[in-house]
């Protein structure tokens, strides 16, 4: 299934950046003077191998699900996706070392700042296809 293999894929591709976020982790700790990395690189570093696991279980529930390939293909597509861009935030803000929280107003983004209200759609947006694309595999698979 075609579906099945992005997820596994996904999960191969963020466990990899886990890893990779997980030396930089290391490296900024063994450098600096308080042996603490910023926020956002272990921010980045925990998230990316969380969702190496959270696509492996996509993978399995569109390999066992009820709908189509192509709805599950979609669905997974679509978390994947909100996935990757929650992981580049993180590694953007640790690259940056801009904040210790994106959500904290002014949204700050290196020497500029986001809208309140271009955060807040975008927070929406990422929390409803979240869920959405999750409530789709996992209702094939109560399904099936």
């Amino acid at each position: 299934m075609v579906a099945e293999t992005f997820c596994f894929a996904s999960a191969g591709a963020f466990f990899f950046t886990g890893l990779l976020a997980g030396i930089w982790k290391y490296h900024a700790i063994a450098t600096s003077p308080d042996a603490r990395a910023p926020v956002y690189v272990d921010i980045a570093h925990r998230t990316a191998l969380q969702y190496a696991f959270a696509c492996a279980l996509m993978a399995q529930l569109a390999a066992r699900g009820a709908w189509s390939n192509a709805t599950n293909l979609a669905a997974s597509i679509t978390l994947v996706a909100f996935f990757a861009s929650a992981v580049i935030g993180y590694v953007v803000h640790g690259a940056l070392r801009d904040t210790d929280n994106q959500l904290r107003r002014p949204h700050v983004l290196g020497r500029r700042t986001v809208s309140s209200g271009a955060m807040r759609g975008f927070m929406i947006l990422l929390a409803t296809a979240e869920v959405a694309g999750f409530a789709v595999l996992f209702s094939g698979f109560l399904a099936a």
